[in-house]
């Protein structure tokens, strides 16, 4: 396998959608906490980045081998065990060398941090796999969206905050004389949920807009998922409601102080954002308005965490 080939199969170019989330926990824990591991920043890097190739390369092999449909829309293109010729066992190696990688530093990840870490990770990469695989995968059915949007938005973020501040009591799980004690600081984690509702929603739209563009394929392809449950149109509406969500929750984090001031500039890529939903209403392909979702989410997510890395540079200053 060339390696052209397996950055297809892994679809490099969409990575970004689970590094953006680790980014914003990062520099959230940097900002209210005043803390940053250089380790488990690395450890968690490298389990989060091959464990979402892993994903991507099981999900495409998964497709290829139940795919009906395999003519009359670019299959042979946007296929890369297809495109490229590659054969299974190559693939299936791949695929297990990428999820031996990602277990090891998540293994390592949980040494150097506690059973919270481990826990959260197991649940992770069950989910992750099970999006693809089993007799009913999650991306087959209507809560594609909901489990995305929930793991790479909310678990990514608070795992890339906690790694760095796991013996802050945010979320702690215990063992004594055979009693076992589970506490959580409600507000600490209410304010990441809130926080984690930007990346939430952008990565819903991008799953929402990719099914709603292949409602047509899907239904051939037995793949049932929400547009063809609710119907394109209400589809749509779902897509736009879910962005102003996200406007409106940002508004909400500043009012409530739970981000910084500045934060308040990042409804200024509501315009850019509403003006691709209007193109995304009008039309709906792969290839002409699929990534406007993509652009969505890299603006306002990046946007936001960039806002936060300047607050906090100012905090340092200013001290």
């Amino acid at each position: 396998m060339s390696i052209k080939s397996f950055l297809k199969l892994v679809e490099i170019r969409t990575k970004l959608a689970s590094l953006m989330p680790f980014l914003l926990g990062t520099v959230y824990a940097l900002y209210h906490f005043q803390r940053f591991n250089f380790i488990n920043f690395i450890l968690m890097f490298g389990s989060l980045f091959i464990f979402d190739m892993f994903t991507t390369a099981l999900n495409n092999y998964l497709d290829y081998k139940r795919a009906i449909k395999k003519q009359g829309y670019n299959y042979e293109k946007h296929n890369a065990i297809v495109k490229y010729n590659l054969t299974e066992t190559s693939v299936l190696v791949t695929i297990a060398i990428l999820f031996s990688l990602a277990t090891a530093l998540g293994i390592v990840l949980f040494i150097n941090t506690n059973i919270i870490v481990l826990l959260v990770g197991m649940l992770s990469f069950l989910v992750g796999i099970c999006y693809s695989f089993g007799p009913v995968p999650i991306s087959r059915t209507p809560l594609g969206e909901i489990f995305s949007g929930f793991f790479m938005g909310f678990v990514i973020l608070f795992l890339a905050a906690y790694v760095h501040v796991f013996d802050q009591d945010i979320v702690t799980l215990s063992f004594e004389s055979f009693r076992m004690s589970f506490n959580i600081d409600i507000v600490e984690l209410l304010y990441i949920f809130l926080l984690s509702l930007i990346p939430q929603c952008g990565i819903a739209n991008i799953m929402l807009a990719n099914n709603i563009c292949d409602i047509e394929d899907d239904i051939e392809n037995r793949r049932y998922t929400l547009p063809i449950y609710i119907g394109k149109e209400r589809a749509l509406w779902v897509f736009k409601a879910i962005y102003y969500i996200a406007f409106v929750n940002i508004i909400i984090l500043v009012v409530f102080k739970i981000v910084p001031w500045i934060c308040i500039a990042a409804l200024l890529t509501f315009i850019p954002v509403n003006k691709h939903i209007k193109l995304f209403y009008a039309e709906q392909t792969k290839n002409n308005t699929f990534d406007l979702s993509v652009k969505n989410f890299l603006m306002m997510t990046g946007v936001t965490t960039l806002l936060f890395f300047a607050a906090w540079l100012v905090s340092l200053i200013v001290k």
